[in-house]
This record gives C-alpha cells, sequence and structure tokens, in this order.
C-alpha cells in the first residue's frame, strides 16, 4: 500500500493589502504543484472590502475548486500568531488537520520549488520542527532571516555596535552571517516558515499575547526547548517586498506594540530581572554609542528618541499592568513579520 503524501496547509495573512495578497496566492499556486493540500487566506479583519476583493478573485479564477484555495474573514485583528492560528485550527476543507503548515508572507513570493524544498528536508530528517527559507528582496539582496535568541550581551552589542566589540561578542551577536547551506539556528523568520504539526501538538501555535514582532522567536525558543530542532533551509528561496504593511521603513518612533513584544519576549523567557538587565544593557549600549556618534559627527542611526521610549517603556511595565499597544495610525500588521 502507498504512504499517503503529507499534507500541506499554506496560510497567508491578509491586511488592506489585497492586490500584494493576490500576487502571493498566485505563487503559492505555483510552489504548490505537486504538494498535497491546500492554501487559506486568513483578513486580519481588514474592514476596507480586502476579504471580498480576494474572495471574488479566487472564484473568478477558479483558484477555490476542490478548496485548493480558500479565504476567511477573521473578525478581529489579533496580529500574526493569532490569524496563523486561525489557519492552524481551520485545517483543510475536508476536516483533516495538515501534516505541516507553511506561512507565507502576504509580500512574498516563493520560487516554484521553494515549498518542496522545505518539506522535503522535513521530511528527510525528522527531528526538525520549523525550517525557514533563504529570503531575498525584489532587486535581489539577500534578507538576514538566521539569528540567534536575544540576550544582555546581545542588546548591549546591538545598540553600540562597535567593531572590536562586536568581534569580541560575535557569538553573541542576534543576527547571524547568512550561510549558504542547511543548519541549525536558534530562530528564523516567519515570513516563509513550515512548522511540524505534530511539534505544534506538543509546544502549541503561537502565543497570541504578541500582536507583532518576537512572536516566531518565541515560538522557536519554545520549539528548542522541547527538543526540535529549527533549521535554515538556503535552497528554498523566497522574493520579499518587506515592511508592506508594517511601514517599517518609514517609522519615525518606534511603536508601542513593538516594545510591548520585546519586553513581553524577555520577561517570559527569562524573567523580569532578566528583562531589565536587558535593558540597561542596551540603554548602555546606546549612550556610548551616541557619545562616540558626537565625537565622529556621525549621522543618527537609530529613530529618534529610541532609548529613552525603550526605557520608559520599560519603567511603566514595572509600576502596573502594562497595556497593549494599538498599531500606530490604524495601520497594524497582521500580515508580516
Amino acid at each position: 500500500m502507498t504512504p499517503a503524501l503529507p499534507r500541506v496547509l499554506t496560510s497567508i495573512l491578509n491586511y488592506r493589502t489585497p492586490e500584494m495578497t493576490i500576487r502571493a496566492v498566485a505563487a503559492a499556486r505555483t510552489a504548490m504543484e505537486g504538494i498535497a493540500g491546500e492554501i487559506l487566506v486568513v483578513d486580519n479583519a481588514s474592514g476596507d472590502g480586502s476579504f471580498e476583493v480576494l474572495r471574488d478573485h479566487v472564484a473568478t479564477r477558479g483558484w477555490d475548486r476542490d478548496d485548493r484555495v480558500r479565504v476567511l474573514a477573521s473578525p478581529v485583528n489579533g496580529g500574526f500568531g493569532a490569524g496563523h492560528n486561525i489557519a492552524l485550527r481551520a485545517g483543510l476543507s475536508d476536516g483533516a488537520r495538515p501534516d505541516y503548515l507553511y506561512l507565507l508572507n502576504s509580500d512574498a513570493f516563493p520560487a516554484a520549488d521553494a515549498i518542496a524544498t522545505l518539506l522535503k528536508e522535513m521530511e528527510a530528517e525528522r527531528g526538525i520542527g520549523i525550517a525557514g527559507s533563504y529570503i531575498h528582496g525584489t532587486d535581489g539582496a539577500a534578507h538576514c532571516t538566521c539569528f540567534r535568541f536575544p540576550s544582555i550581551l546581545g542588546e548591549f552589542e546591538s545598540a553600540l555596535r562597535f567593531g572590536p566589540v562586536t568581534r569580541l561578542l560575535k557569538s553573541h551577536v542576534v543576527a547571524m552571517e547568512i550561510p549558504d547551506r542547511t543548519i541549525d539556528l536558534d530562530w528564523t523568520a516567519g515570513a516563509s516558515m513550515m512548522l511540524r504539526r505534530s511539534m505544534l501538538d506538543r509546544i502549541g501555535g503561537f502565543d497570541e499575547t504578541f500582536f507583532l514582532y518576537f512572536e516566531e522567536t518565541e515560538l522557536c525558543r519554545r520549539a528548542r526547548d522541547a527538543g526540535w530542532r529549527v533549521a535554515y533551509v538556503p535552497a528554498s528561496k523566497v522574493a520579499h517586498v518587506g515592511s508592506a504593511s508594517t511601514g517599517m521603513k518609514r517609522w519615525s518612533r518606534i511603536p508601542g506594540y513593538y516594545l510591548d513584544s520585546r519586553l513581553r519576549y524577555l520577561t517570559k523567557t527569562h524573567g523580569r530581572a532578566y528583562a531589565a538587565c536587558a535593558t540597561l544593557a542596551h540603554a548602555a549600549g546606546a549612550g556610548l554609542d551616541g557619545i562616540r556618534g558626537l565625537a565622529q559627527r556621525r549621522a543618527r542611526t537609530r529613530p529618534p528618541r529610541y532609548t529613552r521610549d525603550l526605557l520608559i517603556h520599560h519603567l511603566r511595565a514595572l509600576a502596573g499592568p502594562g497595556r497593549r499597544h494599538p498599531a500606530p495610525s490604524g495601520r497594524p500588521a497582521p500580515n508580516e513579520s
């Protein structure tokens, strides 16, 4: 008897970017050829007609034949992790649960073999719980998606960004050099990420207290702590616009929801004392970098008042129960990591 093929559910979140999401779905359809499974688009309460645009386009193009592509509307915008959890709970159209959940950003376009490459690696290496792709810009430039977990020394280095210190703390630098072969690592970006369902059955899905940022970091940490490997598979290639719905490249101030997620991650994984030390380490590094910048008369490289906002945010959290910051100017980014 021929064993059943593993089934993959590709999850794509949309928030007010229906045209780009349609492009992502089209690329995912090509990449899913020959793979058992379906594509599920979750509209994260866009409220601008996105759901109807996506639903009608899928029907008009006939993509919904045999439920190969489905579109669901979330009643609320719970963020990146919450949106993908909706897809995980929905499962396949026949009521079965997929063997793998593949996450794809709405502004990401997998190569024709990108999904199959991740699936092949995970089928061959049963200890891998999470696998991520090589991400590059539409201009071909590589995007760093290989990371170490945040730490106190990593926070200090990232704020100071001084060559001798970076070399001394090399093993703590969060962003890794991009390898040319498959390796295990701490965490990788959720723009193109395949998750083993049996792993999710053990550790659970995304922590929905993270609205955006650090949710995949925290999920990878839980996976690693439970004994699963996290792999980076550069043969799986995905083009990524980047910041299409977050507006990250245009930030004039670090939004509160980013600071919420950062503090939530550090506190959940290491405790309040460690989180406080990490914040102080970042502030110390930023202070030294500021002094160096004045001496060298170079332009500021971090968002205005970042260190001040970081410290005030942490102090307010220590003073009482924190509040969840909404995304600024009505531009949440539940479809992007």
